[in-house]
């Protein structure tokens, strides 16, 4: 091949920067979003909200029902001068009508990010494989990165540096729990997880947090008891027992879980700490409508929060290389 003609070839494109897991971003990227995050939060209180995406289309393409997700997702981007093209669970039928490899390639043709909300992980992974613009997680049954990443920012708001606090997980070790392990030790908190016995979280992400905290000043502590995870810590997190796709577990669930109800009781052992929920919440199961909605309650904190973290996330992956 003549050199002129090596110089006429395309320069082969780097690879999309996707955001699948919380592991998906190192320390210094997380630190990134997060502190972008604040800036942004900021800019819009005094009404100077930067058009950081604008010309930029954003798929948002959900399996699963939303409120949180769809508006701050819809609102972030369009904010910043982007523009939201909203695919429900009946317009492209993952699996049914057209394959994850399929719907990835011709959204990447015509969007310069895909986020999706999906049941099964294997989804996400498949569509972003066949991608070639970033795909964000905005929830499968494995992981639920974004949500983790406005749970730090909450804490930060509220305690300031994060490194060296101590979160405890009382609950399902299920995808939230698998984010808040990985983001929370890149973070350098000391993340406690109480759970019945039978829904610990997935081992390997266990290993790989628990490999994360210890080279940032951070620790992974796994247990049966809420009170001992509690004590002394500066915020204490739960989820709903049953997550979507799961209904048929329900009764028994509420039998497992049992003595897992984040109620005063239980808060008697850090009445200081934050109370944290991603929201929807079952009031009643898995906690009570005194704590839900009391004094130390972060919830709607971590609700807004996911405005502008999302915005922080996709300035990062459309912009920085």
């Amino acid at each position: 091949m003549s050199a002129t003609a090596r110089a006429a070839r395309p320069a082969l494109a780097a690879p999309p920067r996707h955001l699948l897991s919380s592991h998906d971003l190192d320390a210094d990227a997380q630190e990134r979003v997060l502190a972008g995050a604040a800036a942004l939060r900021e800019q819009r209180r005094l009404g100077r909200v930067p058009a950081d995406l604008a010309g930029r289309q954003v798929a948002l393409l959900f399996e699963k029902p939303s409120l949180r997700t769809r508006v701050t997702f819809d609102v972030g981007i369009t904010l910043l001068g982007g523009h939201p093209v909203y695919l429900g669970p009946d317009e492209v039928g993952i699996g049914r009508r057209e394959t994850a490899t399929d719907v990835g390639r011709n959204l990447s043709r015509w969007v310069d990010a895909i986020v999706l909300r999906t049941f099964a992980h294997d989804t996400l992974l498949e569509l972003a494989t066949a991608a070639s613009v970033p795909v964000v997680n905005a929830l499968s049954d494995h992981e639920h990165p974004c949500q983790a990443l406005a749970d730090l920012l909450t804490l930060r708001q509220h305690l300031g540096s994060l490194r060296g606090r101590t979160l405890a997980f009382v609950g399902d070790g299920n995808n939230v729990c698998h984010s808040l392990l990985l983001a929370g030790s890149l973070a350098g908190l000391h993340v406690r997880v109480a759970t019945p016995p039978g829904y610990e979280p997935d081992p390997v992400v266990v290993r790989a947090a628990d490999e994360s905290a210890g080279a940032n000043g951070g620790s992974v502590t796994l247990g049966t008891d809420p009170a001992d995870a509690v004590a002394g810590v500066d915020a204490v997190y739960t989820d709903a027992w049953t997550s979507m796709g799961a209904e048929s577990e329900a009764d028994l669930r509420r039998l497992r879980f049992a003595g897992f109800r984040v109620d005063a009781a239980l808060l008697s052992g850090a009445p200081n700490a934050l109370v944290m929920h991603c929201l929807p919440a079952h009031r009643g199961e898995e906690i009570t409508d005194e704590v839900l909605d009391g004094p130390t309650s972060v919830v709607l904190d971590q609700a807004e929060n996911r405005l502008y973290v999302q915005q922080a996330l996709l300035v990062e992956l459309l912009t920085r290389h």
